[in-house]
């Protein structure tokens, strides 16, 4: 008996360990290519009252509520996102203190740190701008500079007003930290190095990682 309990354990604490090893390991670019093939095959749904969204990184969990009144389609977008798996995996990779933290680039999930920030879900979504202020721990969806309406899967979230003031009416507010501002404020502290082919020193010079994320009825 006291074999098969040695037996049992040691099993348990190499499965744990590989589960460790495997977490983040790279996906390839046919594994990519399914994936955004899977959130397209996603319905769009409404976020229902009182559903949040639970980010779950190697530095804590921040749980986040959303604007539908306000911005119905990222809503929409950001829950699909979530329940496709899309996010599970993905880095914040660009991390600007007192600034923000922008995430949800399915780029950082595979190899080359190069093109991390390049990424999209494979469609765009358009703006529905509002008069909410970028205060800290606001949600906001990320575009390319020029374009309004080329917001898809990159988001961020504001580390403090003075910093975000003024992307005020130009940048999609769709939602809000409501627990784990404390994780947030860690992630926006961390040690950041220039970002290849960049002068910004806006990469953490280790990985945050949304381990997992999820709806559910808070």
């Amino acid at each position: 008996m006291r074999s098969l309990t040695v037996v049992l354990v040691v099993s348990l604490m190499s499965f744990i360990i590989g589960c460790s090893k495997t977490e983040n390991v790279p996906l390839t670019k046919p594994q990519i290519k399914e994936l955004l093939f899977n959130v397209q095959q996603m319905p769009l749904e409404p976020v229902e009252k009182n559903e949040v969204a639970v980010l779950e990184t190697n530095y804590g969990k921040m749980v986040l509520s959303f604007f539908p009144d306000i911005a119905p389609e990222h809503c929409k977008a950001f829950k699909r996102l979530v329940k496709a798996g899309y996010y599970d995996g993905i880095k914040f990779h660009r991390i600007v203190k007192d600034f923000m933290i922008q995430g949800g680039d399915i780029l950082s999930r595979d190899a080359d740190p190069n093109n991390d920030g390049y990424g999209s879900p494979g469609y765009t979504l358009p703006a529905e701008f509002s008069d909410i202020p970028h205060d800290k721990g606001i949600l906001s969806m990320a575009r390319r500079g020029g374009d309004d309406n080329s917001a898809g899967s990159q988001f961020f979230i504001c580390l403090s007003r003075k910093g975000c003031m003024a992307l005020d009416g130009k940048y999609t507010v769709f939602g809000k930290v409501v627990d784990g501002i404390d994780v947030l404020e860690k992630i926006g502290d961390l040690e950041t190095t220039k970002r290849p082919n960049s002068t910004e020193k806006s990469m953490p010079v280790e990985p945050v990682v949304i381990k997992k994320a999820y709806m559910k009825i808070q």
